[in-house]
């Protein structure tokens, strides 16, 4: 685990939010609700599903169905670390609720259920953690009954703003040389963040056995002035608890020294300015 980031309840909950200002917390809350409602909808929730929430985290979706399921049906909640499943579970107790959902500890490779089990398969910004991803869409189509369903979103990251594509040459000390390492790093295909796109997805699903998958392409442009303080967390601040944050992946290439002088670099061009980012994801569908 990162040394600043000891566990995923940590990390959703703490580290991911910590370049946002309050301002910036608080719209992505936004659309994080406004994500679970979209792949909801797309998986027609009933009362009488046996729904399986992936990876579930802070049971963003899985807490949501459950409530959509009107006391019927069950939400298996899911994930490979005990902490978030001890969250979920404390939430729930906590709010009095009792009946109609497990938990599964059990990772997305290899779950630990049986066959045709499940109507429905939730999942958010998952694959984007795992390395196999065929591995992982193997198991969830194996593990969902015909006719049932499996709805995700899921970043692209690869294809989304690189931090060299915002600044100018002319204030940055090796600008051509931090930019060839991040177009380095940002093609490994044994780095779970980048190691996909919508195609690869729509074909991984297509092995897996499920017939004319739907992947939406959906891209989010977005502006705001970078505040005092932000470019050093950006470079700090880890994509999950076991991935290396950026500065170590240009730690990688470069002596520290030159990497921190990139940073400051980086930091006096940006703050101040308002930039402009382009992010990019899928939204899944797809049935058995």
């Amino acid at each position: 685990m990162n040394p600043i980031c000891q566990n995923w309840s940590q990390w959703l909950n703490e580290t991911r939010f910590a370049a946002l200002t309050d301002e910036m917390k608080a719209q992505n809350m936004k659309w994080l609700e406004a994500v679970r409602d979209v792949i909801l909808t797309f998986a027609q929730i009933t009362p009488n599903d046996v729904i399986l929430d992936i990876g579930t985290g802070t049971g963003l979706l899985g807490m949501k169905a459950l409530e959509m399921q009107q006391g019927k049906g069950k939400v298996i909640f899911s994930d490979k670390f005990q902490d978030c499943l001890d969250s979920c579970k404390e939430f729930l107790e906590n709010n009095g609720i009792t009946e109609g959902y497990e938990f599964l500890l059990s990772e997305c490779e290899h779950i630990a259920l049986n066959e045709c089990t499940v109507t429905k398969a939730l999942m958010r910004s998952v694959l984007v953690h795992i390395v196999n991803k065929q591995a992982a869409i193997n198991e969830i189509y194996r593990v969902l009954r015909h006719g049932g369903a499996f709805c995700a979103f899921e970043p692209i990251i690869r294809t989304n703003t690189k931090y060299w594509e915002l600044l100018h040459p002319s204030f940055i000390d090796k600008y051509d040389e931090f930019k060839a390492a991040e177009e380095e790093f940002s093609k490994d295909p044994m780095d779970p963040l980048f190691n996909f796109d919508e195609k690869t997805l729509k074909q991984n699903l297509e092995e897996a056995g499920f017939e004319k998958p739907e992947i939406h392409l959906q891209t989010v442009q977005s502006k705001y002035v970078v505040q005092p303080g932000m470019v050093e967390t950006w470079f700090v601040t880890p994509p999950s608890p076991s991935a290396k944050c950026t500065k170590e992946r240009f730690l990688m290439y470069f002596p520290e020294s030159t990497v921190k002088k990139y940073i400051k670099d980086v930091e006096r061009y940006l703050t101040g300015k308002e930039i402009s980012l382009k992010t990019n994801a899928a939204l899944i569908y797809a049935k058995k």
